[in-house]
Parts: structure tokens; C-alpha cells; sequence
């Protein structure tokens, strides 16, 4: 006989939390959801098939048990059956049969399940993933990237439960249910009665206990949680450091340590929490076949009734099959409510619009010459303060600009509109005549290639990150571009030449090797227009010479900007823009500026001339 509550878990019951942010169930949500499960309606019936002769199956064995012990105490069975040795291994050959017949049906059932589910899954984070390739800068500022990560993952992986669970339990359950009661009323109505108002009173310990349970559960979840944080913050590479440098390794220790006694006390208190109510219920559990036993031997040995010993042994058996999908469908609420939550949380995503997208019937830019003109910019990130105003500049084929000023003044927001990161809130930004919101998105960011203060790296080696920008770069184009970048050397200086391995955002290289290679990338690319992004600032001054030794070649051979603080850069430049509180509010060449006594002469004099670039 089946436990109760053997199908109590964790989940069992909605947090405070939970029920506070319980999503409406809509037609619309529903309509929704069920558009996933569209493509694969031929796999879904035939689960669904699947299960309700699975379910059919499972329960006729317990139904022969009753002719089964009917035969053995020499009461013959109609039809083919008839009586004796022939008439019991025949019931036991169908009962093995139809209980080996619901476990291969079973499995296929679940086999098709997963595969469902896992497609489901697969095309759920396709979509996700490419919709938020579509979102704009300000998404990826303003949100939380761990929330974006468990989107992408969690939730997402959660839904496959919501196929392979929720909806195949409701049905297997519902299923079990009613065919053990039809079958229990047609063996007799009254101890069939007996046993349906017995078994609610069963799932009452189960859900006092799975409070307990759930209540300890948060408390040793937000005490993981908080061992887990300890563990980023003191063994990733940053941490690491900061505990040795202070010599907080045995205080660090003995945080952990107390944060683990307490998670293991939590469980252990969690996992014994039921253990008193499952003693209860398998005392209790003996009620309901003993009360069967009770009525129909009354009825029995009292009433001459027609009742046999193998009907009331068919009535205890199918009694005990009724307790697990009871306690199931009893909390089968709380799974589909936290199943419509995720689905929820994932559309949520999936209806943000992208800010930034190719609008219909935008051109392809080719031929590029990498010509840009601002027209009255304005730019604001929240609409409400003004970080750029009244921007009007034009840069020609082959030319250079400069921009300079104070930080937080607006310099790299200028250069981030024209790659379309950000869209101007007034005024046009052109690319070679054209507004760049009239271009597609891939081909002007194809014709652009920056190298910004932060240099990323992927984990790899230095011949996939320069492969990134050009995935068919042959290697004498790469050689090539390191050449240019002044990176060759070390390159070749190297065991494995373009095969060294860079580490976790290229920290087995220095910041000076990691800001070449950045360059090299970017000349890979072979963009029409090159912006420098402060490349060199946060460089020591030999790393930051190798670099500008680099920079120096590049910018007399095509159209570029940069926002430099290097005083020889700027001198190179045709013309230096100089940004203060979003505005340009000079504008010429260095020997014009420096003396007119505004802000570039302030920027000169305390930070060029303390360079020694006088």
C-alpha cells in the first residue's frame, strides 16, 4: 500500500512571498503558454494516451488481487477464468502482464515527456537569448545581470518540470482517481463510501508537516544562500587577495564555519520536522483498510451480502492507490501557480520592446568612407537631465577629432551614438550622409571599430578573441593587424604564438598587452571609422608608449576619433572638440586653445604639463 505523504516535498506550499506575487491567470497568459506546446500536439497526445492507459493499467492489478484471493479460497470466477491452479496463474499471468504493460507504457510516456520538454526548453532560450541580443544599452546598465542569467536559466529550466510534472500529473492523478472510485463503487457502494470520506483525513499530517518543512526549508535556503555569498567574495581572485593582504584567512574561516553549523543544524531540523506526523499517519493509515474490514465483514457475515473476501481486498488495495494522487491534486495549486509565475517572469522579458532595432525598409551601408556629422544633438538617458546638448560637428574621410574634457562631461556618449548604443533623444547623427537610424544596425556597426579604457577578453586564446572581430581572418591578416597594434613581438615571444591562452578576461596578460590586442581586433575588423576611447588612461606610461606607438600609424591612415588625455595624441588630431556639462565649448587646433584661457588651457596646465608634455 502506498504511504500518504510520500508525496509531500519542499515545495509543497507558497511562500508569503509567493502568494503576494501570484500572477493573474489569464485566457491570454494560458493562450500564451499553450502556443509552446503547439508545435508538439502529435507527441502531446500520444502522452497523453500514454498516460491514461498507464493509469488504467497500474490500477487493474489491484482489481485481480481480488479474484486472485476469491480463487484461493475456492470461489470460482466467471467467464474464462473459471477455478482452481489454471484459474490462478492465469490471474497472475494478467496481473504481471498489465503491471509490465503500464511500466514500458511508462516509460515511453516519460521518454516523450523529456523530449518535449526539452525542446520546449531549447527553443524558450533560443528566442531569449536572441531577443536580448536585441536590447539596447540601457537595458544591459539599468537590469540586474544575475536576473537576466536566471532567466535565461532557471526559469527557463523550470518550465521543462511544468511539462514533465504539472501537466501529466493533474492527468495521471485525475485519471487514477476516478477509475479507482468507479471501480470501488461498483464492487459496493457502501464501503466504497466508507473509504472516499476516510482519506481526506490523511493529508492533514502530511500538510502540517510540509509547513514545518517549508518553513525550515527558507531559513536553510537564505543560510546556503549566504554561505554562497561568502564563497564568491573569498575564493574568487579579487577576494582572494584582499583576505591574504589583510591576513583575515582564520577571521574569514570562522565566518564560514559559523554560517555551515548552522545550515547543517537547519537541515538536519528540516529533514526530522515530519518525522512524529509520519509516525501518526502510518498508524492512522491502518484505519482505513481496518474500518473496510470492519464494515464488510459485517455486511458479510450479518447481512448474507453477496460481498466476497477478494471485493474487500480489491477495496483495501484500490483504497491505498487513492492517497498519492489525493496529497497530489491537493497541492497541485501551489506547482501551477509557480509555474504561471515563471512563465510570467519570462514574458516579462520576451515584452520588452528593443529600443534600438533596424526600423522597416532601412539601408545597407556599403562602400563606407567613414564620414560623421552631428546635427544639434541632444541626448538624455532618463528624460529628465540633459547629458548632451546642442552637439554639432562634423568629421570628413581620413580626418581625425579629438574630443577632451572633465570627467563625466559626455565625451564617450558622444562616440556611443554613433555605433547606434544609444539613439539621440534630438537632433541626427549621419553616417557618409546618411542618419544612422536609417541604417541597418549590422552593417554601420560593421563599419565601426572601437577600442574602449576596459579592455574584454574572452577566456580563450589570443587567435579567437582577433578571430571575433573576422571569423575567416586568414593567419597572415592576423599577423598583420598584430603588427600594427605593436603586439607581434610578444606574440612570437610566446610558446604558443596566437594560441596562448589570455585567462578570465585576459588576466594571465597585462593591461598594456590586453589593450594591443584589443587594437589588433579592431584593425581586423577593418572598419572605416576607428574611435579610441581613452585607450591608454588607466596604463602605466610604458605600456601606454608601446600603445600610443601603435595609435600614432593608425590615425593618419584612416577616419578616426579619440578621447585621449595624452597631449601627443591630441596633437595629431585636425581638429580637438572640447566637452564640458554636454556641450562643446571649444572647438580648434592646440595652439589655438591653449592659450584662450578656457577649458582645454585648464586640462593643459593641470594634467598635460604635470605629464612633462609641455
Amino acid at each position: 500500500m502506498q504511504r500518504p505523504g510520500g508525496h509531500m516535498g519542499r515545495g509543497s506550499f507558497m511562500t508569503e512571498e509567493e502568494k503576494r506575487s501570484a500572477p493573474k491567470v489569464t485566457k491570454a497568459l494560458l493562450k500564451r503558454v499553450l502556443s509552446y506546446l503547439k508545435p508538439y500536439w502529435k507527441q502531446l497526445t500520444l502522452v497523453l494516451v500514454c498516460i491514461a492507459v498507464a493509469s488504467v493499467c497500474s490500477l487493474f492489478p489491484s482489481i485481480l488481487t481480488g479474484s486472485i484471493v476469491d480463487v484461493l479460497t475456492g470461489k470460482a470466477i466467471g467467464g474464462w477464468i473459471g477455478a482452481g491452479i489454471d484459474a490462478l496463474v492465469k490471474l497472475i499471468l494478467l496481473s504481471l502482464a498489465l503491471h509490465l504493460a503500464s511500466n514500458l507504457i511508462g516509460v515511453g510516456q516519460n521518454y516523450l515527456n523529456n523530449w518535449i520538454a526539452q525542446h520546449i526548453s531549447f527553443d524558450m532560450r533560443n528566442q531569449m537569448y536572441r531577443h536580448l541580443q536585441k536590447m539596447s544599452q540601457r537595458f544591459f546598465t539599468s537590469a540586474n545581470q544575475g536576473d537576466i542569467i536566471t532567466r535565461m536559466t532557471s526559469d527557463i529550466s523550470g518550465v521543462e518540470s511544468v511539462v514533465t510534472n504539472t501537466f501529466t500529473s493533474i492527468l495521471s492523478n485525475s485519471i487514477t482517481l476516478v477509475v479507482a472510485v468507479i471501480a470501488m463503487f461498483r464492487k459496493n457502494w457502501i464501503l466504497a463510501l466508507v473509504g472516499i470520506v476516510v482519506v481526506p483525513l490523511f493529508t492533514l499530517p502530511t500538510r502540517m508537516a510540509g509547513k514545518t518543512r517549508w518553513k525550515l526549508a527558507g531559513e536553510a535556503q537564505a543560510c546556503n544562500d549566504k554561505i554562497n555569498g561568502i564563497l564568491n567574495e573569498t575564493l574568487s581572485v579579487s577576494g582572494q587577495l584582499l583576505v591574504k593582504l589583510f591576513g583575515r584567512e582564520q577571521a574569514e574561516y570562522e565566518r564560514y564555519e559559523a554560517a555551515n553549523s548552522r545550515m547543517i543544524k537547519l537541515n538536519i531540523r528540516e529533514r526530522m520536522a515530519g518525522r512524529w506526523f509520519f509516525m501518526l499517519l502510518s498508524t492512522l493509515t491502518t484505519i482505513g483498510p481496518m474500518l473496510l474490514y470492519l464494515v464488510g465483514g459485517i455486511l458479510i457475515m450479518k447481512y448474507d451480502s453477496n460481498l466476497s473476501v477478494g471485493d474487500i481486498t480489491v477495496l483495501v488495495a484500490l483504497l491505498g492507490r487513492m492517497y498519492g494522487p489525493v496529497n497530489s491534486l491537493l497541492n497541485i495549486q501551489v506547482d501551477w501557480m509557480r509555474s504561471m509565475a515563471m512563465f510570467t517572469r519570462i514574458f516579462e522579458y520576451f515584452d520588452m520592446k528593443a529600443e534600438i532595432d533596424d526600423k522597416p525598409g532601412a539601408k545597407e551601408l556599403s562602400k563606407a568612407k567613414g564620414e560623421v556629422v552631428f546635427e544639434h544633438v541632444d541626448f538624455t538617458y532618463d528624460g529628465k537631465r540633459d547629458i548632451l546638448k546642442d552637439i554639432s560637428f562634423e568629421l570628413h574621410s581620413g580626418d581625425c577629432i579629438a574630443i577632451v574634457g572633465p570627467s563625466g562631461s559626455g565625451k564617450s556618449t558622444i562616440v556611443n551614438l554613433i555605433p547606434r548604443l544609444w539613439d539621440v533623444t534630438g537632433g541626427s547623427v549621419k553616417f557618409d550622409g546618411t542618419d544612422v537610424r536609417d541604417l541597418t544596425l549590422h552593417s554601420l556597426r560593421d563599419e565601426i571599430g572601437v577600442v574602449t579604457q576596459e579592455t574584454y577578453l574572452f577566456n580563450g586564446t589570443i587567435r579567437e578573441n582577433l578571430l571575433y572581430a573576422k571569423p575567416d581572418a586568414t593567419q597572415e591578416e592576423m599577423i598583420e593587424a598584430c603588427r600594427k597594434a605593436n603586439i607581434l613581438d610578444f606574440i612570437q615571444n610566446q610558446p604558443d604564438g596566437l594560441d596562448t591562452v589570455v585567462g578570465n578576461r585576459g588576466l594571465k596578460l597585462s593591461g598594456g598587452e590586453k589593450q594591443r590586442i584589443s587594437i589588433a581586433r579592431a584593425l581586423l575588423k577593418d572598419p572605416a571609422l576607428l574611435i579610441f576611447d581613452e585607450a591608454t588612461s588607466a596604463l602605466d606610461s610604458i605600456s601606454e608608449s608601446a600603445i600610443q606607438a601603435a595609435i600614432n600609424p593608425l590615425i593618419e591612415e584612416r577616419t578616426s576619433i579619440l578621447i585621449a588625455h595624452r597631449l601627443s595624441t591630441i596633437l595629431a588630431a585636425d581638429e580637438i572638440l572640447v566637452v564640458r556639462d554636454g556641450r562643446i565649448v571649444e572647438r580648434g587646433q592646440h595652439k589655438d586653445l591653449v592659450h584662450a584661457g578656457g577649458t582645454y588651457q585648464e586640462l593643459y596646465e593641470t594634467q598635460f604639463s604635470k605629464a612633462g608634455e609641455k
